[in-house]
Formats: structure tokens, C-alpha cells, sequence
């Protein structure tokens, strides 16, 4: 099964909605394999971001990541990545489809609720950043022969 990390951005947890969204997740079918509030620090909001660097928005960014602790996460099932990429929409609020997260939550580019990995490649490195291996559980999922066929669990 694929990994991917997700990001409950302060925007989420300022406005009180972290159930809500990690309720959608889960009754995707999704299994939560490890989760933690932190607070983001300079550090390591550089590297994670360090492909807006350049950009004039990169400050603020970094300004809105450090105003208050995130959910960071990790989710697992089969194409998770693609899976969570639709759930949560197009990165502009006022852009994304009603029923996602984005399209239901968010009226910004930026505080736009969630952050979620953009490849399996990505989702390694991101998961390394802000997980060590034994933050991440493996267990059985009780629901699984319900959410997958037989020739669909790897």
C-alpha cells in the first residue's frame, strides 16, 4: 500500500474543522499509519518549501505555517497520493470543486486548510521530513477486505 503525508494547516486547526477532515479521510477508506501536532519551525519549513524560495509570497508563507501548531500525517491505501490529491482539491479555495476539502473549506491560495504530497516520489521524502520510521505503524485494518478486492491488496 502507497504512503503519503498529510498537513493540517493552520487555517484547519485555527478554525476548529481537524475532525472533519481527518473524518473524510477515513471514510475514504484511508488508514491513518501515524499523526502528530507540531509546531513548524524555520528550519524546516525552508526545506520543505525550498522550491518557493525565490517567490515573493515565500515570507508569508512561512509566517502563516508558524502561527499556530499543524496536524502532520500520514495516510495509507492503495494510490493514496491520487486518492487525497482529489479529496482535497485544487490548491486555490475559490477554484476547487464542491465536495473536496478546498472546494468546501477554503477561500484562499494559501490558507487553504491542507497540504498533501504531489507524487509517491515526494510523499517518501516529505513522510522521512517529518516522521521517523518509528512514528509509523504498521497494523492490521480490520475493514480492508471491505474496501478492496482480493486482486487490488498488494
Amino acid at each position: 500500500m502507497e504512503r503519503t503525508l498529510v498537513i493540517l494547516k493552520p487555517s484547519a486547526v485555527q478554525r476548529g474543522i481537524i475532525g472533519e477532515i481527518i473524518t473524510r479521510f477515513e471514510k475514504k477508506g484511508l488508514k491513518i499509519v501515524g499523526m502528530k501536532l507540531i509546531w513548524l519551525t524555520d528550519d524546516i519549513l525552508e526545506e520543505h518549501y525550498a522550491h518557493l524560495k525565490s517567490e515573493s509570497f515565500f515570507q508569508r508563507i512561512k509566517d502563516s505555517m508558524k502561527s499556530c501548531p499543524v496536524i502532520v500525517s500520514c495516510l495509507e491505501g492503495k494510490d493514496a497520493v491520487e486518492v487525497v490529491r482529489k479529496i482535497i482539491g485544487v490548491t486555490n479555495g475559490r477554484n476547487a470543486q464542491p465536495g473536496t476539502i478546498r472546494g468546501d473549506y477554503s477561500m484562499s491560495v494559501q490558507e487553504n486548510i491542507v497540504h498533501a504530497s504531489d507524487s509517491p516520489e515526494t510523499a517518501v521524502v516529505e513522510l522521512n521530513r517529518f516522521f521517523s520510521k518509528d512514528e509509523l505503524f504498521d497494523y492490521p485494518h480490520a475493514m480492508r477486505s471491505y474496501l478492496y478486492s482480493n486482486n487490488e491488496m498488494e
